[in-house]
């Protein structure tokens, strides 16, 4: 039965939790903007574009391989945390844990065939296709989804920003040992391996820490059986592994592709200005953190609390969007120079249009939790596919007429295309659950 104050709550909640991630992530955006500024004007524009490749080849195999099983322990654990079922709620952490491991083992075997049988076409330096290889096996081992979703499941966003500022911290104190000790892009991927290290021991400690006493014993069945207890849990992890993976890869694989096209400076330009834009609009993604968890939850309480919570965040979400677009227009140009030097300036017009791009998909933020909470995570992904074709299609078209601009303009065609799809889906969702 919905409650009038179930939605207030709810979206109380996500407003704590969400101001718990941007905590962690102002600490990151603060140190990620000296960090930068190291990189860049140590590296220059050409090692940097060499540096950003390497990055967006790790990001992507990373990306294709890995799951989000953090929304498996999210959705199917809460049932098991309701029911005081700790030993059922460990089979489902073992069966995504092992998820993980077996991603893992896959990404290394994708990145060897990538990165050491084509490094030439990514304009890698004589050796560095091994560097590159270890550095995707650190992104590979790392993998932090399965505690990440321990600490959402038991609120605990606060321990997960504190998780996720070692990576920042670790890239802050990796690149100053950098720049003193191997001023080189070797340098700089070993500071940046060590941040995720770093990053997925916290994750691990805080979750065991704050999970000890109610997720069960570590010998109570076998992982696979969480497949019969669980039902639809194969179906949900296949569709929210290729909706990660199709909406992410298609940023990562614009900047290969325009490393491909235009050479390692214009890759470099592009992932500045990508990387800027994204940080700019980080919130899109802490609020679809905290959204999911409470939207999981509202759906148990009927339509009404659904749709009332999914209303509430479109609002916030359009205030935010309209917001940052706001500061890209303001400050954009002044922060870009600020950070990289002159010769990065040429990065502003793309940093304006992927920033656009990035504010529309901030706008519809609610929209694709809304639907993996309410079973319809194959919807979603189609959505997803359908948007990622378009960006990928449209790129393709675009860059060899208009460069790296025409590559910036396809995101935002992509993005309205995809803002569109999801709101009429969500807004139908609703009214179904109604």
């Amino acid at each position: 039965m919905f409650k009038p104050g179930a939605a207030q709550d709810g979206f109380s909640r996500i407003l704590a939790n969400t101001g718990w991630l941007l905590g962690g992530k102002g600490v990151g955006a603060v140190l990620s903007l000296a960090y930068l500024a190291i990189v860049t004007r140590t590296l220059g524009v050409a090692d940097f574009g060499r540096f950003a490749l390497v990055l967006s080849a790790a990001t992507v195999i990373k990306t294709i391989t890995s799951f989000d099983s953090w929304q498996i322990v999210v959705r199917y654990g809460q049932t098991h945390l309701a029911a005081d079922n700790g030993d059922a709620l460990n089979r489902v952490l073992r069966f995504c844990i092992m998820i993980d491991l077996a991603s893992a083992a896959v990404g290394g075997a994708i990145a060897a065939v990538i990165i050491l049988a084509f490094g030439g076409l990514l304009e890698l330096p004589p050796g560095m296709g091994w560097q590159a290889w270890l550095f995707c096996m650190v992104m590979m081992i790392t993998i932090r989804s399965s505690p990440t979703g321990i600490l959402r499941l038991f609120d605990r966003f606060d321990s997960a920003a504190l998780a996720e500022t070692m990576i920042p911290v670790g890239r802050m104190i990796g690149a100053v040992a950098a720049l003193w000790l191997m001023p080189t892009i070797t340098g700089f991927l070993i500071a940046w391996g060590a941040a995720e290290l770093l990053c997925a021991l916290a994750y691990w400690w805080l979750a065991l820490r704050e999970g000890r006493g109610r997720i069960g014993a570590w010998r109570a069945g076998r992982a696979l059986d969480a497949r019969a207890e669980n039902p639809g849990i194969i179906g949900f992890l296949t569709a929210t592994n290729l909706q990660t993976s199709l909406s992410s890869m298609g940023q990562q694989v614009a900047v290969l592709v325009v490393g491909l096209f235009v050479g390692p400076v214009g890759a470099g330009l592009y992932r500045l200005a990508n990387q800027l834009a994204n940080s700019l609009t980080k919130i899109s993604s802490l609020l679809s953190r905290s959204i999911f968890v409470e939207l999981s939850r509202s759906g148990s309480q009927g339509g009404e609390a659904l749709g009332a919570l999914f209303r509430r965040t479109n609002r916030l979400a359009l205030v935010a969007g309209a917001v940052i677009i706001a500061l890209i227009l303001t400050i954009g140009h002044p922060l870009l120079g600020l950070i990289a030097g002159r010769e990065f300036l040429p990065a502003y017009p793309l940093l304006l249009l992927l920033g656009i791009a990035a504010c529309i998909d901030l706008i519809g933020v609610s929209y694709r939790p809304l639907l993996m909470a309410t079973d319809r995570a194959g919807l979603s992904l189609r959505i997803t596919f359908i948007s990622t074709a378009l960006l990928l299609g449209m790129q393709a078209a675009l860059l060899p007429l208009y460069g790296t601009m025409g590559a910036a303009s396809a995101n935002i065609v992509a993005a309205i295309a995809g803002f569109v799809m999801m709101g009429l889906a969500s807004r139908k969702a609703v009214r179904a659950q109604g």
